[in-house]
């Protein structure tokens, strides 16, 4: 991948092609280079620049980016709170995702990275008015309020589920991306906790292309197979108490069968003896 500049050139191990041979021409041109070889030039794919593109931190692949902007229902117009910033991959898909209406908040704790991230995406969308990169951490508070979703690419997302539930807004979408299976278990013990989540849900995306070549069609040899979880969650109104009925936590005992004897006097059960 290459920026093309005048009275520059691309130099490979078939030889070098000049940068003028492109400029002005149209995408999908045939050059050749010094050595005779040729090259289709082509604007780079999102899931091209994505790879290609300067790293801080380890970006987020395009498979999982996919999902992510699928499963998180991340529409034009949406206002999206997403924490780190990373190399800005899934910040680009987001972005992208939300369209000029839509709005994309990012909190990031290292300014170096912050950098990064901006430089990406201003390299292939230009300057985005819609995004808002902050420094600081999301584990402390979430400033914003009536979100659409909240998308999570950190190591303990489960502190955040308090201020994302009073940043969200009902029926709003919350996403967390996790590399094992230890992280998920927890976010999911304590999404399941908590009466404001529901649709709870976790997958992972693998990718297996395959080799098509005349009779030869057959899987390839290599895939990218796991890279990470996706947890999602619906951010809900939690239900009332039953008129007349106090809560569960309210009724000694804990709710978990009969209420006291006024007498003072303990009842046993057949399981007793």
């Amino acid at each position: 991948m290459i920026t093309l500049q005048r009275g520059h050139a691309f130099h490979f191990h078939r030889g070098i092609v000049s940068h003028d041979l492109l400029i002005g021409e149209s995408e999908g041109i045939t050059v050749r280079a010094t050595s005779g070889a040729t090259l289709v030039a082509l604007r780079p794919t999102f899931a091209e620049y994505v790879l290609k593109m300067k790293r801080g931190a380890q970006v987020v692949y395009p498979k999982d980016i996919a999902m992510i902007l699928l499963h998180g229902d991340i529409h034009p117009g949406a206002i999206v709170l997403e924490a780190g910033a990373g190399s800005g991959a899934l910040t680009l898909g987001l972005l992208r995702a939300v369209g000029p209406e839509g709005r994309v908040l990012t909190y990031e704790i290292r300014e170096d990275f912050a950098a990064v991230a901006r430089a990406n995406v201003e390299a292939f969308l230009g300057k985005a008015e819609n995004l808002e990169i902050k420094l600081g951490s999301v584990y402390e508070a979430i400033e914003e309020t009536d979100l659409d979703r909240v998308i999570l690419d950190l190591p303990e997302p489960w502190r955040v589920l308090p201020a994302a539930r009073t940043a969200l807004r009902p029926g709003g979408i919350f996403v967390a991306y996790l590399p094992t299976v230890l992280q998920v278990h927890t976010l999911v013990e304590e999404l399941r906790a908590d009466p404001s989540w529901t649709l709870v849900s976790t997958f992972e995306a693998l990718v297996r292309p395959w080799h098509v070549e005349g009779r030869s069609v057959r899987p390839e040899h290599r895939m990218v197979a796991h890279t990470g979880f996706i947890t999602s969650a619906r951010r809900v109104v939690p239900p009332a108490p039953a008129a007349g009925r106090p809560p569960a936590d309210d009724v000694p005992g804990g709710g978990a069968g009969e209420p006291e004897d006024p007498s003072g006097e303990e009842k046993l059960s057949n399981e007793d003896g």
